[in-house]
């Protein structure tokens, strides 16, 4: 089966990610052993584009959150651990009143 998006056929889940963002992952990641040269090129690129979509950042979050909770929900579950004995939390001060 094939999957059609915007008119484009996408094979992998990075052809759907390149297709939801509007371009390629290694703008935003790099590539391995790029030069300096080339990453402020790239850097300058994602810059330009975040100013002509400043609302990008948003939606990929809230994208990325929802594959989270649909594929991955356990990442979400966060539980507060017990200092060790005789250590306090920050901000607390022994004797200090409540």
């Amino acid at each position: 089966m094939r999957s059609i998006v915007a008119g484009h056929v996408a094979v992998t889940a990075t052809d759907f990610v390149e297709l939801a963002l509007g371009t390629p992952l290694e703008l935003w990641l790099g590539v391995d052993g790029e030069t300096e040269e080339e990453r402020a090129a790239r850097l300058a690129a994602a810059a330009d584009i975040l100013a002509d979509d400043p609302t990008m950042p948003d939606r990929v979050s809230r994208v990325a959150v929802e594959v989270i909770e649909a594929y991955a929900p356990h990442l979400f579950n966060v539980s507060v651990l017990p200092l060790p004995t005789g250590r306090r939390r920050r901000g607390s001060r022994k004797g200090a009143a409540a």
